[in-house]
This record gives structure tokens, C-alpha cells and sequence, in this order.
């Protein structure tokens, strides 16, 4: 069958929605849903496009990490492990220029110890220089730098910031927040449109109704929309998860949902630092700073000897968190304060779903603080997977293979949203696109439902900036399109 048969044969499926410039009649509500879905496909869809692309291979980035840096974090070699006050000791033999705030402990054969450096050179405050110790030899085996609570390795934060920002900072971020807060929008209409679409069909008693299969009796653009919207349905619930997820991550949406969290305590617990005040600060949940600003060369020498004392301590600091039950891979700090304690916390593994943490006095082995995931609000828990989920490592090489799954189909179904598009251009006349749907859909709705839409979009546009702010685009441009329809409808 010929692509000019099957649209003929598809036109009366619904594909277009009628004009709904009357007040609530049926058609309205799929009308609004599909011309909103059509231009934040057509102009939000470039942005999406590279968020899948850069979003897939940021997916298996820890993956790659660990064959790409093998050499940093395995070793060949066998035997009894050197002290951790022993690693450390002789990473600093590697960076002596730079203050060690943290130590990643081998946590078996065949690991190397990370130990991290504050470096006042590199670009972020979230990046520190790591030095890797074989543990039974103490002999470094490289530095690489490590951002993050994460401890990403250079690959994959620069994949990471691809994803995030383009690679040009802060002004790159608005891409990445645009296509999150679109992204949620977008993946419901389209699950509004295609079930709408399926249940007209099955009233019609056509068997060619599908919800997630595709109707492999059509070509041409019948089968693109097919394909379309299957495969849409398929990965509507993990797009809303993306979504969500991602706008945590978000500039100006993010600071909204940080505000949210901390109103409503559902931020992550954190152990109480200062052993001069560890009763108050366990209540606020506060940490004791660890900065080293302008100081004179006297208090530089103390803090280095508090250092040296610290690094001594680890080890006793280690034993007492593993004996409270600080299991698997840790981070330990390094407290360049005498007041301040040790925090020794897991860090994020495969399959590991929880972040327990301890505060430990170096002086006595005494843990002063604890915070334990078994007790954090559900909110605070839910917030820790949905990011180890988003960043692929939280169920390690099969969450990343379902997210890259994920993104891969995504891409297909915004190509084949723009080839809908163009396959919908006239054959003849001056017209070259594709015919968008059919203006007044807001005049269509109830008058209730046409307020309460109002309503909710100034809402989701003070919690989503861009989203309102590109909506208003939208919207105006739309306005002037349909004012020079008007104009040239008149003069004819």
C-alpha cells in the first residue's frame, strides 16, 4: 500500500483533531493535548535529542571508567594490606604541596586506596586531586582527578557535563532544564493522545487498534505514527522518571525543589562534626566547616601537625566504624581540626541501598554521631535511589543498560515525530511543512476547564521557570501566526 493510501485509509483514525471552536464539545480536550504535543515536539524536540544522546552515554560511564582506568583502580598484586595511615603517607609523598581531606580504603583484593587531595587550582569545588595506593605495596599507582560525592573520574565527568551543560557552564544548564521540564509534558500528552486514539478505534471495533504494538499492515507515515506512539507508550513512565529526576540536577527549578525538601525535612541527614558542640549540631544536623582561609604560617604549621595527627588515627577511626557497622566501601574524612571528628560514611555502590554514616572522635574511637538509612524520612530515601538511579549506579550494568535502552528508543521517537512532521507537507502548493493542528483549542475547552488550565500552567510555570517562560513563547507566537492568517483571510 502506497504512503498517499494509507493516509487517505488513516483519515478518518483520528490523526488530526477537528476544530474545537466549540465550547466543550468532545474533540476539545484531545484537541488542546495534541496541539500542545505538536509544538513542544516540533521546537523542544532538538533539545531532547541531544539530552537522549548525551544522556545514553553518560549512562554507562561508570562502566567505562572502570575499563578505561583499570590500571588506577585494580591491582594485580597479592598479600597483607599496608596501614591505611601508610597509604595515606605515601600518596602525600605524591602531591606533599596539597592538604589531604579523604581516604577510599581498599575494600579488597585486587582495589586500590583513593586517597583526595584539596587542590585550590582545579575548576570546581566539587573536584579534588586522587591519588591511588596499591595497598600492599603503598607504592602509588597514579593521580587522576575525582568530582564529586560520586568519585567520577575524569570521563565520566566530562560526559557528565556534557550531558548537563554542553560543556559551556552555567549558561549550557538551560538546555538540560529545558528539555527535563518539557520532557514530562510531552510524554503525557503523548499518553493521553495514543490511548485516546486506541479507544475510538476499539469503539469503531478496528482491528487494527494497537496500544503497544505496532500495526505492521501500514506503510508509509501510518507506520511512523505507529511506531511513534508504541514505542512512546513503552517509555512514557521511565520519561517521567527522567524528568523528575533530572530537574533535581536544574538551575532554576532545582533551587524550588531543594526549597520543597527543606521545608518539608525531607533533606539528607547528615552526622553532627563538631566535638565542641556535637549535641547541638546532631539537633540541626549541621557539619563543622573544614575551610583554611587566610591564615598565618603558625596556624598553617598547627593545622598540618592536626593533619598528621588525624592520619595517625584512621585506622583505630576505621576499626570503630566497622565494628558499628559501617559495612562495604567507605569514605573516611580526614579532619584538619582538632574539634572535629571523623565522618566515615558508604559511599554509592551497585546494589548497595543504603548510605549509612558515623562520626567518629579520633582521640577515643568513640562514635559521637550516627545517621543510619533505616531511619531517614522516605522522601530523603526515595531522592537517594532516583539520583543513583538517573546516574546509572544504582543496580550498576543493568540499570545502565536499561537507561541507555531507554534513551536509544527515545531518540527514535523524536525522529520519527519530526517525519510525521514532514510527511505531512503538501505534495502541491506553495506550503513546504507539515500542517499544524488546528488553532482555538483554549477557546474549545469549558470555560471552567479553560480557566483551570490558565491556572495550572501559571503554577507549573513558577515551579518550572523555563517551561513557563518557553510555554509564553509558545503562546504568543502562536497569537501572531493567527492574527497573519486573519490579516491574509481578509484581504483575499
Amino acid at each position: 500500500m502506497s504512503t498517499i493510501e494509507n493516509d487517505a485509509t488513516e483519515a478518518t483514525d483520528l490523526i488530526e483533531a477537528p476544530s474545537a471552536t466549540k465550547a466543550g464539545r468532545p474533540g476539545a480536550f484531545r484537541s488542546f493535548f495534541l496541539r500542545l504535543h505538536f509544538y513542544a515536539g516540533l521546537f523542544v524536540g532538538p533539545f531532547l535529542l541531544v539530552a537522549a544522546i548525551t544522556g545514553g552515554l553518560y549512562a554507562v560511564a561508570p562502566s567505562l571508567e572502570q575499563w578505561i582506568y583499570r590500571d588506577y583502580l585494580h591491582s594485580d598484586t597479592r598479600g597483607d594490606f599496608q596501614t591505611v595511615a601508610e597509604q595515606i603517607r605515601a600518596a602525600q609523598q605524591v602531591r606533599p604541596d596539597l592538604t589531604v581531606t579523604a581516604v577510599r580504603p581498599a575494600a579488597g583484593p585486587g582495589d586500590t586506596t583513593r586517597v583526595m587531595f584539596t587542590d585550590p587550582t582545579l575548576s570546581s569545588s566539587s573536584e579534588r586531586q586522587g591519588v591511588f595506593v596499591d595497598p600492599v605495596t603503598a607504592e602509588p599507582v597514579g593521580e587522576l582527578t575525582v568530582y564529586g560525592s560520586s568519585g567520577a573520574l575524569p570521563v565520566r565527568t566530562w560526559l557528565s557535563n556534557l550531558h548537563r551543560s554542553l560543556l559551556i557552564g552555567e549558561p549550557g544548564r538551560v538546555y538540560s532544564e529545558l528539555a527535563a521540564s518539557w520532557l514530562w509534558l510531552i510524554a503525557i500528552g503523548g499518553v493521553v493522545l495514543w490511548v485516546g486514539r486506541y479507544r475510538q478505534m476499539r469503539q469503531r471495533s478496528s482491528s487494527r487498534a494497537r496500544l503497544f504494538s505496532v500495526d505492521r499492515s501500514v506503510s508509509g507515515r501510518a507506520r511512523t505514527r505507529n511506531w511513534h506512539g508504541a514505542a512512546g507508550m513503552w517509555i512514557a513512565v521511565g520519561l517521567l522518571f527522567l524528568s523528575a529526576t533530572g530537574l533535581t540536577w536544574s538551575k532554576y527549578a532545582g533551587d524550588h525543589v531543594s526549597e520543597i525538601r527543606s521545608a518539608l525535612s525531607w533533606t539528607t541527614p547528615a552526622v553532627a562534626t563538631d566535638l565542641a558542640a556535637a549535641e547541638t549540631a546532631a539537633e540541626h544536623g549541621d557539619h563543622a566547616g573544614h575551610g583554611h582561609g587566610g591564615t598565618p604560617a603558625a596556624a598553617l604549621d598547627a593545622d598540618a601537625a592536626v593533619t598528621a595527627t588525624s592520619i595517625s588515627q584512621v585506622d583505630g577511626v576505621l576499626a570503630a566504624a566497622r565494628a558499628a557497622g559501617i559495612g562495604g566501601k567507605v569514605e573516611v574524612s580526614i579532619p584538619a581540626k582538632a574539634d572535629t571528628a571523623f565522618t566515615v560514611a558508604q559511599t554509592r555502590q551497585p546494589w548497595v541501598l543504603s548510605n549509612n554514616s558515623v562520626a567518629v572522635d579520633g582521640a577515643t574511637g568513640t562514635i559521637t554521631d550516627e545517621s543510619w538509612f533505616a531511619d531517614w524520612p522516605l522522601a530523603a530515601k526515595l531522592s537517594a535511589w532516583g539520583i543513583q538511579l538517573h546516574m546509572g549506579t544504582l543496580f550498576g550494568l543493568p540499570n545502565q543498560l536499561v537507561l541507555l535502552a531507554l534513551a536509544a528508543v527515545l531518540v527514535t521517537v523524536i525522529v520519527r515525530g519530526y517525519l510525521m512532521w514532514w510527511r505531512r507537507r503538501p505534495v502541491t502548493g506553495a506550503r513546504r511543512v507539515g500542517r499544524p493542528p488546528v488553532r482555538g483549542v483554549l477557546t474549545g475547552l469549558p470555560p471552567a476547564a479553560a480557566v483551570a488550565v490558565v491556572v495550572a500552567a501559571a503554577g507549573v510555570g513558577y515551579f518550572l521557570p523555563l517551561l513557563g517562560l518557553s510555554l509564553l513563547a509558545f503562546l504568543a507566537a502562536d497569537v501572531v501566526v493567527g492574527a497573519v492568517q486573519h490579516r491574509r483571510a481578509e484581504m483575499r
